[in-house]
């Protein structure tokens, strides 16, 4: 069996009317866990961090503060950027723009963990 390869992300990028982000699973496997997010304005991914591997984003439209460390740090990305947080490195994400915040996360390996933080 071949595994597929090619993946068309419009079909993962649905917006919601609820008020958390959409985090649809594109593939996973022992190697890594490949996401698409769409966070609608206002929304936010709390700080959290993945203590065995790291995320790796792929910004494709937007742009939201990106939250780096428990004190409430922050760092404006938007489309075109690529942010990479290590094992156990704080991140989230807050959109407080007017349009949707859509990227692409890679979290490496799959079994990478991940620890919701309170900030």
């Amino acid at each position: 069996m071949i595994a597929e390869r090619v993946f068309e992300s419009s079909q993962f990028m649905q917006p919601s009317d609820d008020n958390d982000p959409i985090r649809s699973v594109i593939t996973q496997t022992a190697d890594a866990t490949i996401i698409a997010w769409y966070v609608n304005p206002g929304q936010k991914i709390r700080a959290h961090i993945h203590p065995n591997g790291q995320d790796t984003w792929t910004i494709l439209s937007g742009e939201a503060d990106y939250l780096v460390d428990l004190y409430g740090t922050t760092r404006k990305i938007r489309s075109g950027d690529i942010v990479i947080a290590h094992a156990k490195e704080v991140h989230g994400v807050h959109n407080n723009g007017e349009d949707p915040f859509i990227f692409i996360s890679v979290v490496s390996p799959a079994d990478a963990g991940y620890e919701l933080l309170d900030a």
